[in-house]
């Protein structure tokens, strides 16, 4: 018979909830932006699609199976460890496409005559399926045998239980904080966060170099250019920071739970860190529309052809029909 729901778990299951209904449209149209507007077609949007994929995942399915292991179900091991992986994918997911992203800027500052030679659409393409497998090897690697079943089978056996192996599933349960310390974070997550600070600081100095370069040129162009691509630079770099600001506080849990077993961090604060990783999902477009004209002339498009003007159009041909009769 399953637990009625406490009141803390309600608002959790709320708040989530509204997380997920401020993502996935969000990302949709950040999805159907570049979809529709031929001048976000280049390398760099790509990689803000698989981006926008991932969050919109977030939203559509690990909001939910979050939800689900905070109700924590009797399962059996493999099917909890199902549950918990998907969220591990996506992470790893969000981070290749920032470092894509970072080197394609980087790209375009360093080589920007040879840049469209370089960086073609085939090559990007490959690099995007790349990033993805990456995703899958690392977030799977769980489910492969990095995890607490033999801890968990040592601890039944001790206790002299020999009944069905079925748990409560809960992340911690599954997953070992080995693997999301010693792997996850230490190789998967802080070096590429650390590797984007440095490509981000290189691109802010070549922008700056090549503008105080160009003053007393006669030419505007180089000027425009890279006024242009600095101003990118610095909102696809705020993008990184939203993400580090995200994501770091709940590694930083998962490593005062490792390595000080003793220590006991106040509930309140896991579930914080775990509104931050998934907020940051529904982040990303409201950077995007604030910050980059592209999308915001795109999204205003989409609004004015696809709901603003066609509830102005259905409105006027109501008052017509009425008119006729």
């Amino acid at each position: 018979m399953a637990h009625p729901i406490s009141a803390f778990q309600a608002a959790y299951i709320s708040i989530e909830v509204l997380i997920a209904l401020v993502s996935v449209p969000g990302n949709i149209l950040v999805i159907w932006a570049v979809k529709m507007n031929q001048a976000l077609r280049d390398a760099t949007f790509c990689f803000i699609v698989s981006l926008a994929v991932a969050d919109v995942a977030v939203g559509a399915l690990v909001i939910p199976l979050a939800i689900i292991i905070n109700i924590g179900p009797q399962t059996e091991f493999y099917t909890c460890l199902m549950v918990a992986c998907p969220v591990l994918i996506l992470t790893e997911s969000s981070i290749l496409a920032l470092l894509a992203i970072a080197v394609d800027r980087y790209l375009r500052v360093k080589i920007p005559v040879r840049y469209k030679s370089v960086v073609t659409p085939r090559r990007a393409a490959v690099a995007i399926a790349c990033c993805w497998i990456v995703s899958f090897l690392v977030g799977l690697t769980p489910m492969f045998g990095w995890n607490n079943l033999n801890k968990m089978r040592r601890t039944q056996e001790l206790n002299g239980s020999h009944t069905e192996f079925i748990i409560t599933c809960q992340f911690e349960t599954v997953i070992s904080m080995e693997y999301m310390v010693y792997f996850n974070f230490f190789v998967w997550v802080l070096p590429p966060l650390l590797l984007m600070l440095l490509i981000y600081l290189e691109v802010f100095n070549l922008i700056r170099k090549q503008l105080n370069k160009k003053v007393s040129s006669s030419s505007n162009d180089p000027q425009k250019y890279y006024g242009k691509e600095l101003k990118i630079a610095k909102s696809l770099a705020l993008v990184l920071f939203l993400f580090a600001l995200s994501w770091l506080p709940l590694h930083v849990l998962n490593c005062i739970t490792l390595f000080c077993p003793s220590c006991q961090t106040p509930h309140i604060l896991t579930y914080i860190a775990i509104f931050l990783t998934h907020g940051n999902s529904a982040m990303n477009p409201i950077v995007y529309a604030f910050r980059i004209k592209k999308f915001r002339t795109a999204f205003l498009q989409i609004w004015n052809q696809y709901f603003c003007c066609k509830t102005n159009k259905n409105a006027t041909s109501t008052t017509t029909a009425e008119a006729g009769n």
